[in-house]
């Protein structure tokens, strides 16, 4: 089914941007915008708990979540273990959510309107774990070129 599918590429990959947040030396590197980079990986990060703790913890889940979107790229120095233990909970609200989600929503229309038009549940959810691993490369390239 679909949504096993998910559950282990969302955990997978939410595991792997807390092992990039691990590898960084320096904790104040996370938060470096170096030339040519539009975002720091920790606003990256931000970024991704906050969007799946909207679209999936609480549309489809019911797990009581205000976003502020514009906090997730402008708040700066959160400590990593704040982050990680972040992730860490997104990570279980995503894939609690996902274990529950009964077969035919995912061909039912997504209950939000985030794009112009509506779009069902299934096609949303893999806009969500490819969108998470777009990031999670910009995160990785971050660090790597930071490190050098």
């Amino acid at each position: 089914m679909l949504t096993d599918s998910l559950r282990l590429l969302f955990r997978r990959d939410l595991d792997r941007l807390a092992q990039e947040l691990a590898l960084y030396q320096r904790e104040e590197t996370i938060w470096v915008v170096a030339d040519g980079i539009a975002n720091s990986s920790g606003n990256l990060s931000l970024h991704l708990v906050g969007n799946l703790n909207t679209y999936i913890g609480a549309a489809l889940g019911g797990v009581p979540y205000t976003r502020h979107r514009d906090l997730e790229f402008s708040r700066k120095h959160v400590p990593r273990a704040e982050l990680l233990a972040q992730i860490e909970a997104t990570s279980r609200v995503v894939d609690q959510t996902l274990s529950r989600l009964p077969a035919e929503v995912l061909a039912g229309q997504y209950p939000l309107r985030v794009f112009e038009e509506p779009m069902t549940t299934e096609y949303f959810l893999v806009h969500l774990v490819t969108h998470l691993a777009y990031h999670l490369g910009q995160v990785n390239y971050h660090r790597r070129l930071l490190a050098a």
